[in-house]
């Protein structure tokens, strides 16, 4: 066997090594779907407004083909916990283990091309046999208006209604309320119509994520009603309502981050202003701070179409935290408190993307983890669920992932409303 032969066979040996090794590592840690205007603010480079087209481009949702599935990251399995349900936006753990799922959507009486109306109730599912799929699925609670957010606080079940928060005495196990219960707050409705719920560790205060009524206040309406664009905080009872912080144009998903105790909440941000404007964000919410909407974006960045209105809030905004990409659509937000993933994932932020409209190519449409570090994001952007996408030069999807949340056994549940489905998201055992 001649020298030069075995040259050539150690050099081959170390491309296929090296080649090897970088797909490891692109696999090992799997990036975002979309890297522009995504990381720490600080570091965060935006264009211009206008700097390209504003282009319209809604998704078309196919469906899920029989035995297809979202794809998990390495490390990871996804399976099916429900199917069959009217455009699931997100879950919530009741402490025994039941998992609610909320269905619900905007009504469109006067659009052909939109849903007309809602199914306004919220499912129950137990898992009897603790085997990741439940064995009870349940109608828990009717009679609603555009729900979005669920709270358990003490004997009272809280919903978030479109139109305002309402409350029912509930007990541990029941697994359907009956009832019109309480109203303990009116709320603008309409526009962005999600009302996410969340409490603070006490059961102390209730807060209320309010969206906007429109893109970029076209019509100078918040003003009028400062409890748009912001999250609210309210007694148990209902009373003593204030605003917490506002220019937040929709925060739907909320959570405290573990080590700090701090809100805070992911941003669906406006529109129209070209592909890489304006990045949806993640961010602490601090108490009586003002986020920009709709006269400046991502801090001090006054948006055109608002120019010279209002300088003095200008000049308050407060940049966000973190950014996950332009028109992604960043809904559902869960800090991980479970113990079945691996440790990096631990205190680290889950965030459901419903994905873009507004965009010459398709964004978002997964589910994407960002790790935390002594109370701040750090990294990139690392998929966690994809697979949504079905056809990116028609636009076509097969689901639309929304809330997610930490189930009882550490698994992470993401709604799926244009699948009408919930996936289970679970870290694979060692075999």
């Amino acid at each position: 066997m001649s020298l030069r032969y075995l040259l050539h066979i150690s050099l081959a040996m170390v491309v296929v090594f090296v080649l090897s090794r970088a797909a490891t590592t692109q696999t090992d840690v799997p990036s975002a779907q979309h890297m522009t205007g995504v990381g720490p603010s600080e570091k965060l480079q935006l264009p211009p407004p206008f700097a390209t087209p504003s282009v319209r481009n809604t998704s078309k949702v196919i469906g899920w083909p029989k035995g297809r599935t979202p794809t998990a990251a390495p490390g990871f399995e996804v399976s099916l916990f429900a199917e069959d349900l009217d455009n699931p936006r997100q879950a919530y753990v009741l402490p025994n283990g039941d998992v609610l799922v909320v269905e619900a959507t905007r009504e469109w009486p006067d659009r052909p091309d939109r849903p007309d109306k809602s199914a306004n109730r919220i499912a129950l599912f137990r898992d009897t046999k603790k085997a990741g799929k439940p064995a009870v699925r349940e109608v828990f609670l009717t009679g609603l208006n555009m729900p979005h957010g669920m709270l358990l606080v003490g004997n009272w079940f809280y919903g978030g209604n479109t139109n305002g928060v309402v409350r029912y005495p509930y007990r541990v196990g029941q697994t359907r309320i009956e009832g019109k219960g309480e109203k303990i707050l009116d709320l603008p409705a309409g526009g962005h119509y999600t009302r996410n719920l969340i409490a603070d560790g006490a059961g102390r205060k209730i807060y209320v994520a309010v969206g906007s009524g429109s893109n970029v206040d076209e019509e100078n309406q918040w003003e009028k009603d400062q409890r748009r664009a912001g999250i609210l905080e309210i007694n148990p009872d209902g009373s003593g309502m204030r605003i917490f912080a506002n220019g937040l144009r929709n925060p739907v998903g909320m959570d405290w981050e573990p080590q700090t105790n701090v809100l805070w909440t992911v941003v669906n941000e406006r529109d129209l202003l070209g592909d890489d404007l304006v990045p949806d964000y993640l961010t602490s919410v601090r108490d009586g701070a003002f986020y920009g909407w709709p006269y400046s974006y991502f801090g001090q960045n006054e948006d055109p179409r608002k120019k010279g209105q209002r300088p003095d809030l200008v000049a308050k905004a407060i940049k966000p935290d973190y950014a996950v990409g332009s028109h992604v659509a960043a809904l559902g937000l869960a800090f991980y408190r479970g113990k079945s993933f691996p440790q990096r994932y631990h205190g680290g932020a889950f965030i459901g993307m419903h994905g873009s409209w507004n965009r010459s190519k398709m964004v978002g449409f997964n589910v994407a983890f960002v790790r935390f570090e002594n109370g701040k994001p750090t990294g990139p952007l690392e998929n966690i669920l994809t697979g949504f996408i079905a056809n990116e030069k028609s636009f076509e999807a097969y689901g639309r992932p929304v809330g997610v949340t930490v189930a009882a056994d550490g698994s992470l549940l993401v709604a799926d409303d244009g699948g009408g489905k919930v996936w289970r998201v679970s870290a694979k055992s060692a075999r």
